[in-house]
């Protein structure tokens, strides 16, 4: 029996595997069934394709790896995509190149939203930059771009920010401050693939743009995350900081693809030091694996899918939430057109007490989270970092008071959506 044969004989049993295992998970619930806030969803050809890389035994990446990247391009809209192994490391890698791209001193600094992600903004720290904070706009969740001007100085050189839960940030008005005194932009849309601005996919209008891969996210690959850009000079700088630092460009496996591996003479090394281990970045091993990028030719696949769902989601559960006045509802603007990560909401009744209602809910197993780190200069890790704050945050210090959002991913099912609609109202019942 030939390979082809053996490969759709072991698919045909996965998918009955998958089909059984699907069988097995129980209806809706109320009270007894959990809700969660994100999760993944995974079908039999995303087995199929954890299956086939695992067949070719090669782990590290490969023609899997190519592939995810060539069409994770073509769907965002860049030049280049680099796939590593999380969003978090995507962050680092975009921060590390920027630097050495664009020559910038320790303490130069960088903008970025007082709401914010600690992965977003630890790469400006570890890098020696200095995060500067701007206050959020309300119900938006995102930087508020009015103020962003009055925080820049001579040593800014960039603006870092994250399409807070999908929500575009103000582009426009932020595309023009970075031309207007000559700012990098970076695109943190880990959140937010998928999203469109002005009818063009964000994370094409600055620098560089990240994704994530995790569970929670559009699509998921496991662990995982991408980098990606159009500028080649930066792509280069951040695939040798990716493999180790390398000066090398081959790829796994390969050897000798500039055809001068032992005729190079670089640094302080003797002429015709292997190619292969020349060091021209202080870098990392960040790459992925091929089983990871298999998973994710799968889950692009369905990406449109998913974000309708999302939107569906969010749109069902706006319209429920219309009824209830003890929340503002969000907001984004007329010319974005957000993926949603999730439902963010603020109380702004002093008789809702959003620790009670988180509780309430999570007996329910109705899953909630935080917007993320809130005002992130209260948090224990950032009160003795130097950062800079720009004026008060009174935005920022509501949402760390009294945001918090529900889920809207794909797997969420009107049942459940109606049993959160209902269980709100009940709270609210009891307290007003």
């Amino acid at each position: 029996m030939d390979d082809n044969n053996l490969k759709n004989q072991m698919f045909q049993i996965s998918d009955e595997f998958f089909k059984q295992m699907e069988s097995k998970i129980p209806p809706f619930v109320p009270f007894i069934s959990k809700i969660p806030v994100t999760g993944k969803v995974l079908d039999k050809y995303d087995l199929r394709k954890l299956i086939e890389a695992s067949m070719d035994l090669w782990l590290t990446g490969g023609r899997f790896t190519n592939l995810f990247e060539k069409k994770l391009k073509e769907t965002t809209g860049h030049n280049h995509s680099l796939f590593v192994n999380s969003g978090s490391s995507a962050n680092l890698l975009a921060i590390s190149a920027l630097k050495i791209l664009y020559k910038l001193n320790n303490d130069d600094e960088v903008i970025t939203c007082a709401v914010n992600f600690p992965t977003t903004i630890n790469p400006i720290i570890q890098n020696g930059l200095i995060p500067v904070l701007v206050d959020a706009e309300s119900q938006n969740y995102n930087i508020n771009s009015e103020k962003i001007e009055k925080a820049i100085t001579k040593k800014t050189k960039g603006i870092v920010l994250a399409h807070t839960l999908g929500n575009p940030f103000n582009l426009k008005v932020i595309k023009e401050i970075c031309e207007k005194y000559n700012l990098f932009l970076f695109e943190d849309m880990c959140d937010a693939f998928g999203s469109e601005y002005d009818h063009k996919k964000v994370g094409t209008f600055g620098d560089v743009a990240t994704l994530s891969f995790y569970p929670a996210h559009h699509i998921t690959t496991g662990e995982g995350g991408a980098v990606l850009t159009s500028n080649p000079k930066l792509k280069k700088i951040m695939e040798s900081l990716r493999d180790w630092g390398r000066d090398c460009y081959c790829e796994p496996g390969v050897d000798n693809t500039c055809n001068k591996r032992f005729d190079w003479q670089l640094g302080g090394l003797p002429r015709g030091y292997d190619h292969k281990y020349t060091y021209s970045h202080i870098g990392y091993n960040l790459k992925a694996t091929e089983m990871q990028a298999a998973i994710g030719i799968s889950q692009l696949d369905k990406l449109d899918s998913f974000i309708k769902k999302r939107k569906d989601n969010f749109n069902y559960l706006y319209k429920s939430f219309e009824n209830f006045e003890v929340f503002d509802l969000p907001t984004s603007y007329e010319e974005s057109n957000p993926s949603w990560f999730g439902f963010p909401l603020t109380i702004n009744s002093k008789k809702i007490d959003r620790t009670e209602l988180l509780k309430f809910y999570d007996e329910r197993n109705i899953g909630t989270r935080l917007m993320f780190a809130g005002n992130i200069t209260k948090q224990p890790a950032y009160i003795n970092q130097n950062l800079k704050v720009v004026g008060e945050t009174p935005i920022a210090d509501n949402i760390l008071e009294n945001s918090f959002w529900l889920g809207v991913y794909p797997g969420l099912t009107k049942d459940m959506l109606d049993f959160v609609v209902e269980q709100t109202h009940e709270f609210i019942k009891l307290k007003i």
